[in-house]
Parts: C-alpha cells; sequence; structure tokens
C-alpha cells in the first residue's frame, strides 16, 4: 500500500491541513479495512472555492462494513464543516461491476483525481462505449423530468425557479463529460471547456446551461426555461446516437 500525503501540496493550500486531519481519521476508523483513499473533482483540479465546494473522496475498502461507517458517520458534523463530503464507499469489486451502471461517475474519477494512500483502482479502468451512451441518456431524460417537476414545485415562486438550473449543473457538466468522451475527448478539461466542445457538438450556443454554470448570474424563469431548452438538445443528440 503506498502513501502519497507528501503530495497534498497539489490541492488547495487552505484545505491542506482539514484534508491531512480527514485521511488520519480515515485511516484510524476504518483500519485494516480501508484500501485507498482518493480525492476527485474541483479539490484535485480546481478551481476549489471553499465557500462552494466540499472535498469529495472515495473511500475504497476490502468489503461494506456498516458498524465501521457508523463510527464515521459520528464525526459527519465536524467533518462537513471543515469542507468534508461524506466519501463515496467502494470496494474493488463493486467498482469493476459499476463499469457499466455508472460509467459517468467512474469517469469524472478516472479523469481527476490524487489517491492519498493505498493502490490506484481508477487509473486503468477501460468503458465500454455503449454503456456511457446509455446513461447519457438516461441522465438526460432524468434531468429534464426534474426540471419539470421542480418547476411546478416551486408554486410560482421565481426565486426557486432560478436556483433549480444551478441545483443540476454538477449533473449535467458530468453527463457531458460523458458526452464528449463518446467523441474522443479522454482528458479532464474545466467545466468552461468542457461547455464549449458542448455547444460545437450541439452546433449552436448552450445559454442556459452557461447561466447554470455562473454562480453570479441572475436566475429566473426566462434562464429556467433557456436551460430547459438547452438540456432537451442535449437529449436529442444523446438519442440520435
Amino acid at each position: 500500500m503506498t502513501d502519497n500525503c507528501y503530495r497534498l501540496d497539489q490541492i488547495a493550500a487552505s484545505m491542506r491541513e482539514p484534508v491531512r486531519v480527514y485521511t488520519a481519521l480515515i485511516r484510524e476508523v476504518a483500519g485494516d479495512r480501508a484500501k485507498a483513499l482518493t480525492l476527485f473533482g474541483s479539490i484535485v483540479c480546481g478551481p476549489f472555492e471553499r465557500e462552494r465546494h466540499s472535498v469529495r473522496s472515495v473511500l475504497v475498502v476490502d468489503r461494506v462494513d456498516l458498524p465501521m461507517l457508523h463510527r464515521l458517520a459520528e464525526h459527519g458534523a465536524r467533518l462537513g464543516k471543515a469542507g468534508m463530503a461524506a466519501p463515496l464507499i467502494m470496494t474493488p469489486e463493486y467498482i469493476k461491476a459499476s463499469l457499466d451502471t455508472f460509467p459517468l461517475e467512474l469517469i469524472e474519477i478516472k479523469q481527476g483525481h490524487l489517491t492519498l494512500f493505498g493502490d490506484e483502482y481508477f487509473d486503468d479502468l477501460q468503458f465500454v462505449d455503449a454503456h456511457i451512451r446509455l446513461q447519457c441518456e438516461r441522465e438526460l431524460k432524468r434531468l429534464l423530468v426534474g426540471l419539470r417537476q421542480g418547476l411546478l414545485a416551486a408554486a410560482g415562486r421565481e426565486k426557486l425557479v432560478g436556483v433549480l438550473g444551478r441545483d443540476l449543473a454538477e449533473g449535467l457538466v458530468r453527463t457531458l463529460r460523458g458526452m464528449l468522451w463518446l467523441e474522443g475527448e479522454r482528458d479532464f478539461k474545466p467545466a468552461s471547456a468542457v461547455l464549449e466542445h458542448a455547444e460545437t457538438l450541439a452546433k449552436r450556443a448552450l445559454p442556459g446551461l452557461r447561466l447554470a454554470l455562473d454562480p453570479t448570474a441572475r436566475t429566473g424563469f426566462g434562464e429556467f426555461d433557456s436551460l430547459y431548452r438547452d438540456v432537451e438538445t442535449l437529449g436529442e443528440i444523446a438519442d440520435a446516437w
């Protein structure tokens, strides 16, 4: 088992000490169950903003141990205040078995991760295009349903309508990465570059998606409607593949 905690100089300086403390806690609580702890997402690829982002990670264990997870959960409030999201819990067998069912999530990890200790479980993952295509179609349909249901649940409250897109932005970017993977774009790209490639794929601008990814943008029904049309367009592309 390798220990790469010296690589913490690759993440935001403000988060190095919290991540060290988090890693030590994982090792203490998980003990021999822990096979690896891997960071992924904005904490690795940046830019990481403490006010908007949490540190996301995968804890790979030899088997799922609910009492161990219960002990870890007792530290949840403290970890949350330190900017740590609850880790995804996976076994090596689960990772291999999920290549066909959750390829988008695993692509996201593969494209940008940092293993703090243990073996590398994500570097050499191989994906089947048909599985990626199917999840892209499913996710875009799910996002459309979520937008429609969210609009109804907002009950005409403009502020609530405006934040719906932002709540779905992370899932949209993950799906776009999958679509670009199918187009041969295999390396990590920041969200802005992902959006540019998506506009090339769609052969039109995606203004609603741009606004959803901009935390400073004004939002309301007009912006929501634009985002909905963009997701429809992407869904049509995925359906036609």
